[in-house]
């Protein structure tokens, strides 16, 4: 007799509510995940500190002259010589033409 119970059912209204609910939750989700993923691309920055770390390469070879101007994709690269009391040093620094970003180095000159 067992197999002739009756189960009960949910009505249409509950099911379509349920589905919604549903629905609704994995789109919070998706959208959530994509902002993440966005947000992690456009904070990317290991292209301009290689480009920064070669410029002080050739810097402490002789094969950059200083003052140097340059572009690299969105960012704006400038190597300057800076004195401050009585301490020179010269300046690496890229900054992101959008967002304003700064990425700087320094290296101490004696």
């Amino acid at each position: 007799m067992a197999l002739l119970k009756r189960i009960t059912s949910s009505t249409l209204m509950e099911t379509l509510v349920a589905t919604v609910l549903i629905v609704i939750v994995f789109m919070v989700a998706s959208m959530l995940l994509n902002s993440l993923f966005v947000e992690g691309i456009s904070q990317r920055d290991d292209a301009i500190r290689q480009e920064l770390l070669l410029l002080q390469y050739r810097y402490g070879h002789g094969k950059l002259e200083v003052p140097y101007y340059g572009e690299v994709g969105p960012w704006n690269v400038q190597v300057t010589h800076e004195e401050w009391q009585s301490d020179k040093r010269t300046l690496f620094m890229a900054v992101h033409k959008e967002n304003n970003r700064e990425i700087s180095f320094e290296i101490r000159n004696e």
